[in-house]
């Protein structure tokens, strides 16, 4: 990176100076030259030439000894001086009108100290919280809600898509005419047209299932009012968005100061999307509280957990695409929908990535009385891509084109363009038999599909940055770290800008007496709160840098930090040890504010493929046993582009763990609705099936380090497109290997033998 002479600003802060700044963006050999204008505030973001000491290494997690030997307090672990423990009466019935709660007995148990009604006219889902209590102990709670006597009156139900769909089905939202809600299709002429003038016309229809988040640490909150201060323990991944939702609940009350709202989660046991809301727990859990003046805690069960804190919904997708014979694809028609249960949403994001010529899409929803959907793991997007990567394959083989061909035809974005070509190679696509020619019991396939996101950041985070004279480092974020290794990331981001190593940092996260975070969803974390940390630590470097120049007799713009000093570019004689320069505070220690800037990359680079969004690809070998229908996936390759890598040990572990998790979703993972009487039926861990260390096979990890230039650390996220495409990759790789499409997910053994069966093979 070089950078031109300063210039001053104009209009408002004019003492301020900013500068021109020329960088090397991209992943060789797609790489180009741009120019920024930044602040004088805004350090120079990190691009293809930054020599970078502590990015992109491997580092330990700085909380790794914590949580190994049980240091780490998560939610669950909060027990606070008379703690009562909350918990609900919950509907019995899909569907029902509440007769009566009668709640009198339970109220006068004797440990009984606090309770809160939740029920309305009707239930609608099976799980549905009526009335919450909170008692002494855990055991006279549990005998207190069976005290509980609700009087319902059952009513038909539909807590199952084809149920919901079926010819006089009860609706499930009184002021719709139906449960289908389905938006406009338009260019549809046009689509069909462009269908019937392609050298190739494909057709399938693809379903797939109803996931469960299955957090190892379930929902829960502890809550506790000390005046009218109220402090609120939480498994969340929105430390500020908890704030304020229990704000907002509280906005009328007098009782209650709005601003004194502290929330803590300093731990937490993972969330996928399904801790973002509050939640009625949290409400619960303070409104207990203030009722009861004393601590209230609510941890769901794991069964109250698989029911009623979200999922993924399912999906019906009917799809046609036409394709010339160089294999452009000419057009593509979709209807898709899917199952949000009692809320709203279950968007599936079909098409996306490849260019689709002439488009029709018709979205729509099928309300069911089943349990609300909630964001998971990159929402929509690996319902999409397994249904629209099978009918690419059945495109390409319809021209006689290999499926990587056909995607490099419709695929412009040059990462992914070496990832296919990289990815072939590390999977051994050579040794890939034409679809459908394997035989015997056991047949190997091959299969590959895409991934993108966005994950350039955007909501609003800040970081407080502090150096002691003691030479002690600290740097403040609010916000939540959901496992992937948040407090790691402070560490690291301000050890590159000050020189040192990560152990030398403190970092404090997780409570909202900080400066604001964001929410750890959209895998938008890291991209939002690295430049903010990075720019509060290059503030407050200015300053020690100012102290030591005063010291050396040098100018401060010609000091650096390096390996353990402060010392003159040029002049190795003039430099001073970190620690030592930090007795040259005098009063106080140094502190700045970083906030995470606009993407100031991404106007200067419009149109530009590294800071619009990440791309990836994931090949996949499978064996299939066709006497018993059983799939076993042998091998991953997982290529991704992660902007700038912070910590080689952290990414790797995010790919890995969204592989994982696709590879449940792909063969196991399936939530089972009663039809009589509308409850999960496998609502726990043993029945609802997840993949173990039995199921896994071997994952490859290959990490691209592009210079995005979307923020000054050019970071970008991950936690969602490495989840994006595995299960199409390995519905792929099985149709290859058995010649035949099995359009339902779960791939379960019913699916691939119904599958051969219909075919006849």
């Amino acid at each position: 990176m070089r950078s031109r002479p300063w210039r001053r600003s104009k209009g408002e802060g004019a003492e301020m100076a900013d500068r021109i700044v020329k960088l090397t963006l991209g992943y060789p050999p797609h790489t180009r030259e741009v120019e920024i204008t930044l602040p004088d505030d805004e350090p120079t973001p990190w691009d293809l030439n930054s020599k970078l000491s502590v990015m992109g290494k491997r580092h330990p997690k700085v909380d790794a000894v914590a949580k190994v030997t049980g240091a780490a307090r998560y939610t669950h672990d909060m027990n606070l001086p008379g703690m009562l423990y909350g918990g609900f009466v919950r509907s019995r019935y899909a569907r029902a009108e509440i007769v009566s709660v009668d709640a009198a007995a339970a109220i006068a148990h004797p440990e009984v100290k606090a309770s809160m009604s939740m029920a309305g006219a009707q239930a609608r889902y099976a799980g549905q919280p009526l009335f919450a209590l909170a008692a002494e102990t855990r055991q006279g709670l549990e005998e207190a809600i069976a005290l509980v006597k609700v009087t319902y009156k059952p009513l038909p139900h539909a807590a199952r898509l084809d149920m919901a769909l079926a010819d006089g089905a009860p609706l499930v939202h009184q002021n719709r005419e139906s449960n289908m809600a389905m938006g406009a299709v338009r260019n549809l002429e046009a689509t069909e047209q462009a269908l019937k003038d392609s050298a190739a016309v494909v057709e399938a229809t693809c379903t797939t299932q109803v996931q469960n988040h299955c957090s190892l640490e379930s929902h829960g909150t502890v809550a506790h009012f000390e005046g009218d201060k109220l402090t609120v323990w939480t498994s969340t991944q929105a430390t500020f968005g908890v704030r304020q939702q229990i704000a907002q609940h509280f906005r009328n009350r007098d009782t209650v100061d709005a601003s004194a709202i502290t929330v803590i989660s300093e731990f937490m046991g993972g969330g996928f999307g399904s801790k973002f809301p509050a939640g009625y727990w949290s409400i619960a859990a303070a409104e207990l509280a203030l009722s009861s003046g004393r601590p209230v805690k609510i941890m769901l069960d794991r069964r109250e957990e698989m029911t009623d804190t979200g999922n993924r919904p399912d999906s019906h997708q009917e799809m046609k695409l036409g394709v010339n014979a160089d294999g452009t694809i000419k057009a593509y028609h979709v209807k898709k929908y899917g199952t949000p249960g009692v809320s709203q949403g279950a968007g599936i994001t079909n098409p996306m990535i490849y260019r689709f010529g002439t488009q029709a899409v018709q979205s729509g929803e099928v309300a069911t009385n089943a349990g609300s959907q909630q964001a998971f793991r990159a929402p929509g997007h690996p319902q999409g891509s397994f249904a629209m990567e099978l009918i690419l394959d059945m495109a390409a083989d319809a021209i006689g084109m290999d499926p990587i061909a056909f995607r490099l035809q419709n695929d412009e974005h040059p990462t992914r363009r070496l990832q296919y070509a990289e990815g072939a190679r590390r999977i051994g696509w050579d040794q890939r038999k034409p679809t459908g020619s394997a035989t015997g019991r056991f047949r190997v396939g091959y299969g590959v599909g895409a991934a993108r996101w966005g994950g350039m950041g955007g909501p609003r985070a800040e970081a407080l940055c502090k150096i002691h004279p003691d030479g002690s480092v600290e740097i403040r974020n609010g916000a939540q770290d959901i496992g992937v290794g948040t407090r790691t990331l402070l560490a690291i981001v301000t050890a590159e800008e000050l020189g040192l190593s990560p152990a030398q940092i403190t970092t404090a996260i997780g409570n909202t007496n900080d400066p604001i975070g964001p929410g750890s969803g959209g895998s938008t974390t890291a991209a939002s709160i690295a430049p903010a940390v990075r720019q509060a630590a290059f503030l407050v470097g200015r300053e020690l840098r100012a102290l030591v120049a005063t010291h050396l007799s040098v100018t401060a713009d010609d000091l650096v930090f390096r390996d353990g000093f402060v010392a003159h570019v040029k002049d190795n004689t003039k430099r001073i040890a970190f620690k030592e320069a930090c007795r040259l505070i005098r009063q106080g220690p140094l502190s700045a504010m970083g906030k995470r800037a606009s993407n100031y990359g991404r106007g200067n680079t419009a149109g530009g493929i590294w800071n619009t969004e990440v791309g990836g690809a994931q090949f996949a070998k499978v064996t299939v046993d066709v006497d018993f229908g059983t799939v076993r996936v042998d091998r991953i390759v997982a290529l991704q582009d992660c902007g700038k890598v912070i910590n080689t040990n952290t990414a790797e572990g995010q790919v890995y763990g969204g592989v994982i998790q696709g590879i449940s979703y792909a063969l196991f993972e399936e939530r089972h609705m009663d039809r009589h009487q509308g409850f999960m039926v496998n609502a726990d861990m043993e029945a609802y099936k997840i993949a173990g260390p039995v199921d896994m096979p071997e994952i490859e990890v290959v990490l691209f380090d592009v210079a995005n230039g979307g923020n000054n650390c050019s970071v970008a996220g991950i936690g969602e497109p490495t989840m994006v495409p595995t299960a199409a990759a390995i519905g792929c790789a099985v149709r290859n290997a058995l010649g035949v499409a099995v359009t339902s997910l779960p791939l379960t053994p019913n699916h691939v033998l119904n599958a051969l069966t219909r075919e006849g093979k």
